[in-house]
């Protein structure tokens, strides 16, 4: 029996090293997402606030949260309809209206030593081509983007951080580990699952057979 004992030995490792995979697996990364609102909902933005050019009476969101991906992204909280955040903002020949929700989260999704503000709402009033960053810069500056064009913060906040990933909990990870971040980015991308957990299922499944034949072998012996 020591081969089988050995065999549940590697099998014991081999599901903790699953569950090791699987919680390192539970990471996002704390980044202002970019939200459309049409029929009373909001939805994730198919492109960046930098190329989106909206229309007059178009009501924009941005949250700051800690997410995986764009379908694990927090909303904008609270209702917003046009006619109500730009009820004081008369429309103007040569111009367009922008209605903007600026969620900055909640404690929780903010870097340490931060606070985030209240919820604001903001009607811009921008040139008929303006895109949605132009909107916003126009109600909620200072605004800060890193060297690859990505909002970082929205009327300063936060102070510091762009896109970093955060552990479960919301946390740092220990170590910043660049290459793992790449690989979790193209992942992201790709819309590929993980491969930890194929893999390691197929480790297990080999072990399980090794264990069942060394077994069969012994008692034929």
């Amino acid at each position: 029996m020591t081969v089988v004992r050995r065999a549940a030995t590697l099998l014991v490792a081999a599901l903790l090293l699953l569950a090791g995979a699987a919680q390192a697996h539970a990471t996002g990364y704390r980044y202002w997402s970019f939200w459309d609102r049409s029929g009373g909902r909001w939805t994730y933005a198919t492109q960046g606030p930098s190329t989106t050019r909206p229309e007059d009476g178009d009501v924009q969101g941005f949250r700051f949260a800690v997410s995986e991906d764009s379908a694990d992204a927090t909303r904008p909280r609270g209702t917003a309809d046009f006619a109500t955040l730009c009820a004081r903002t008369p429309a103007k020949q040569g111009t367009k209206r922008v209605a903007l929700v600026i969620d900055f989260g909640t404690p929780a999704d903010a870097p340490p030593g931060e606070k985030p503000p209240p919820v604001r709402t903001a009607c811009a009033r921008v040139d008929p081509d303006a895109t949605s960053a132009e909107a916003l810069a126009a109600t909620a500056k200072p605004l800060r983007y890193d060297t690859n064009a990505l909002l970082c913060a929205i009327s300063g906040y936060p102070h510091q951080g762009c896109g970093e990933q955060v552990a479960a909990g919301g946390k740092a990870p220990a170590k910043h580990d660049k290459a793992a971040e790449k690989d979790k980015a193209a992942e992201k991308d790709s819309g590929g699952p993980s491969l930890g957990l194929p893999v390691g299922a197929g480790v297990i499944a080999v072990l399980a057979g090794a264990a069942v034949w060394q077994a069969r072998r012994r008692r034929n012996a």
